[in-house]
């Protein structure tokens, strides 16, 4: 079988596909089906709702026409020709119009007699050169018309694709462990979260051990920003539009903004980011070059209207913290600053033992008008990230498209335990918010010179990382992080005070605790503890309360009895030095 793009594949079952479900619902509108990351989806409009159970029939049918090597051929079309040609397909009439609009060229695909498309390409030359096992399809997803609540709901159908039958079978085999990691199930099993009908979709509630990793990682990131000179402010939730509209925020987020009217009439916005806020502290007073940089840092909640069906567990929510913070320094302080930064990410997940590829995310020169600020500006920002990159011995990869609206920024992507990558930190070069507000400092020469602004998330959403994290350690977290970090299992009544004794004990050494003296069998106690994750389950059983021992139990397994001080002085060690 010849070599062919990956793309090229995926889009061409995509047209196959879409040919199987037209000959077997002729009445079906036709969306779009682009690729995607690990394969591609397709979107209909059927006329009456199909379910997963159909998947299979539909798999069937695309091999059937595989095997028969039917050719892809693209030809160019006027829109006359176009609208003729879908003139029962809705979808494919407006596409049209909008090309025609943008004065795009109008190209369609057939795969052999069977099918026509409205597409660009690629497309593989014929169906010889798709591995028939290589592909499939895995679910259905509601997915509205060109992703807006405006227009209709469409079904779509999601597919996974590769070049290899063995390369499927390897992502498949990760995609069933990703189902037993699922946070969204072990969340509410471990009593992490909660999410409440009368509360609303997208708005979790976090239980007493939900909320101590939330501060564990919290408190992490803060020990890591103090040693770089941070300071803690605190902001309010909500802001006069105006700020918004000096910002830039409003022109650009106005209709995913949650918005209040008061009693007399003002205009007032639930935050969706805040370094705005930060902007107003730092502009107080007039500050001298003798004391930049000044590094604020707050972890607060912000709010933004997404739309339900993109809602998901706590990875996608309404309400996200954010351990948010920004550097306003000088233009020759920002490499250190940045540095600073980045060692910060280093060393926080590195404790988690994420292996990180960079990114760095530039403007689109073609869609200026998306963009704040100059393009000599954006080029002086985009060559200073680049020349940071270079002074770690790195060449990220370059995303363009990608920037903030105000600035080019560096995204740290993690690899978690079984494969897959998840967008984590963030740095973001701005010089244009500092613009916008004039923020300025007074130089050597007495002279008011323009400062820049470093924006730098470690976590960026809590909510999301923790979601990450869960499945990361598929809840079973290292021992510092952990809710509950160990939990004394008595044999009988009899070791009752010997376990209050040990619960004291470690107690008083900030040990996260509990004893488990429910009138229920040995054996279950365990599992109960064991089905919980929790790192250390001690056994205490009348040798133990003799010898003032303990026999930790440790993911399934009994280690040796320890001398109980022993036993303190090991996990106080591994919470110390965060050990995994």
């Amino acid at each position: 079988m010849p070599s062919t793009n990956l793309d090229n594949i995926r889009h061409s079952l995509a047209h196959i596909l879409a040919a199987v479900v037209q000959k077997k619902f002729p009445d079906v509108k036709l969306g779009i089906g682009p690729v995607i990351d690990d394969g591609f989806y397709y979107d209909f409009k059927f006329a009456t709702p199909i379910s997963e159970e159909i998947l299979p029939e539909l798999e069937v049918e695309m091999k059937k026409l595989i095997e028969q090597n039917l050719a892809f051929s693209g030809k160019k079309i006027t829109a006359t020709e176009a609208k003729k040609l879908f003139h029962d397909q809705p979808f494919k009439l407006e596409l049209t119009d909008e090309f025609t609009k943008e004065s795009q060229e109008l190209t369609t695909y057939q795969t052999g007699e069977a099918f026509i498309d409205l597409c660009r390409g690629g497309h593989v030359k014929n169906t010889e050169e798709i591995n028939p096992n290589s592909f499939k399809l895995t679910r259905l997803a509601g997915a509205y018309w060109r992703g807006s609540e405006k227009n209709p709901m469409l079904t779509r159908i999601y597919a996974l694709a590769f070049n290899t039958k063995a390369e499927l079978d390897t992502k498949l085999a990760q995609l069933e462990e990703a189902k037993k990691r699922d946070h969204k199930k072990l969340g509410p099993e471990l009593d992490l979260f909660v999410f409440s009908e009368l509360v609303g979709s997208g708005l979790p509630l976090f239980t007493p051990k939900g909320t101590i990793l939330r501060d564990s990682l919290d408190n992490f990131v803060w020990e890591l920003r103090k040693k770089h000179g941070y300071q803690r402010v605190d902001i309010p939730h909500i802001t006069k539009k105006e700020l918004y509209e000096k910002s830039g925020h409003w022109e650009k987020f106005k209709n995913d903004l949650f918005k209040i009217t008061t009693r007399e009439g003002h205009l007032f916005a639930m935050k969706p980011m805040n370094c705005p806020h930060h902007a107003q502290i730092y502009a107080r007073k007039q500050w001298s070059y003798r004391e930049l940089p000044q590094r604020y840092a707050s972890t607060t909640k912000v709010y933004r209207d997404e739309q339900s069906g993109e809602l998901a567990g706590i990875s996608r929510v309404i309400s996200i913290t954010q351990d948010d913070a920004h550097v306003f320094c000088r233009y020759t302080q920002i490499k250190e600053e940045i540095l600073k930064v980045w060692d910060i990410i280093e060393t926080f997940y590195g404790a988690f033992k994420f292996n990180l590829d960079i990114t760095l995310s530039l403007h689109d020169p073609k869609e200026r008008e998306k963009y704040l600020g100059s393009p000599e500006r954006w080029h002086e920002a985009e060559h200073t990230l680049r020349d940071i990159a270079q002074s770690k011995k790195i060449n990220p990869k370059e995303a363009i498209g990608e920037a903030a609206f105000y600035g080019p920024k560096i995204d740290f992507i993690a690899h978690d335990s079984i494969g897959r990558t998840w967008q984590v930190a963030t740095i973001q070069l701005d010089m244009n918010q500092p613009e916008g507000f004039d923020l300025t400092c007074i130089n050597e020469k007495g002279e008011k010179e323009r400062i820049v602004m470093i924006h730098a998330a470690i976590m960026g959403s809590i909510e999301r990382f923790m979601s990450v994290l869960i499945e990361h350690f598929a809840g079973r977290f290292p021992v510092w992080l952990a809710p509950v970090q160990v939990v004394i299992v008595p044999i009988s009544e009899k070791q009752a005070d010997y376990a209050k004794e040990i619960e004291n004990l470690l107690n008083q050494q900030n040990i996260r605790v509990e004893t488990n003296l429910a009138n229920e069998t040995l054996g279950k106690r365990i599992r109960n503890a064991e089905h919980a994750k929790i790192p250390y389950i001690l056994v205490v059983g009348e040798k133990e309360a003799e010898s003032k021992t303990v026999t930790p139990r440790q993911n399934g397994k009994n280690l040796e009895a320890i001398n109980l001080e022993n036993f303190i002085e090991k996990i106080n060690h591994e919470i110390k030095t965060k050990q995994i």
